[in-house]
């Protein structure tokens, strides 16, 4: 039995991604995608459709992740013909960095309240000369809870990037202020990311209600070097690292807070949260 057809059977909403985007391929290819190995390098990245949560304002957000089926490779694919979403703006916020394997609810679409059930937004990655498409839509059976557990007894971290500053939490998350750094020069990278503590089983529920951080580039030129990608979040939450850049250019960086120690995300798609932050560097 494959990792592929292990991680479906633990994620039923991950098989029905993989069968949506395989219906799209030959049927060759797509017997190919189901078995393949784990290589370190050179297989493909395949879009996923969380499923969709309301908001508290009445809107709608369509969960994205990915699966990068390689051990080691990380795909860059920058925003345009190779990567876009549709109808609309061709760039929503996916992302253009593919880091090693399965990534869930790396950002979101936001939909209007009256969007219809029927229409749908859908993801499109051209990998290796394969197009690979996945939709999102409002069916009912793709309802996740995004900003709650299951019983309702608990809530995805909140991540700040000043102290005392606006709070993101959840799949949709939001971004600090925009932050300047030079080529080669440390920039100073801080948030502040707290925990109600009620995950169980962890230990988060033994009290200490500590976050599993984790940053990524989310797109950009170059390659970015994080002092240490997963600080932990000390005194009042407070988290602090650098980052470094390779080239000068606009970059996206993510932060992803996990409900608990495991800096692995998703299954019931409770309880983590994103921020973004907005990075000009110059020569």
């Amino acid at each position: 039995m494959g990792p592929l057809f292990k991680q479906m059977l633990r994620s039923p909403r991950l098989a029905v991604a993989v069968v949506l985007v395989a219906a799209a391929a030959a049927p060759d290819a797509t017997e190919a995608q189901q078995l393949e190995p784990i290589r370190a390098k050179g297989q493909s990245v395949t879009p996923a459709f969380e499923g969709w949560f309301k908001n508290a304002d009445g809107t709608f957000a369509l969960s994205f992740g990915y699966f990068n089926r390689n051990a080691e490779e990380v795909i860059e694919i920058p925003i345009g013909p190779g990567n876009f979403v549709s109808p609309g703006p061709a760039d929503r916020g996916q992302p253009a960095v593919f880091h090693a394997r399965r990534h869930w609810g790396v950002f979101t679409i936001t939909v209007p309240a009256d969007w219809p059930q029927r229409d749908k937004v859908t993801w499109t990655l051209v990998v290796r000369g394969d197009t690979l498409r996945i939709p999102g839509s409002l069916h009912p059976s793709w309802q996740i809870d995004a900003l709650e557990g299951e019983a309702g007894d608990n809530r995805p971290p909140t991540i700040r990037f000043a102290a005392g500053g606006q709070a993101y939490a959840g799949p949709t998350g939001g971004f600090g202020a925009p932050l300047a750094a030079k080529v080669g020069a440390a920039m100073a990278l801080n948030a502040w990311v707290t925990d109600d503590g009620r995950t169980r089983g962890s230990v988060a529920a033994a009290g200490r209600g500590v976050p599993a951080l984790r940053w990524f580039k989310h797109s950009g030129p170059g390659a970015v070097t994080f002092a240490n990608p997963a600080p932990r979040p000390g005194t009042e939450g407070a988290a602090a690292t650098t980052a470094t850049f390779a080239v000068p250019g606009e970059y996206v960086l993510r932060l992803r807070a996990n409900d608990g120690p495991v800096a692995s995300a998703g299954h019931s798609q409770c309880c983590w949260s994103n921020g973004f932050v907005k990075v000009t560097v110059t020569p």
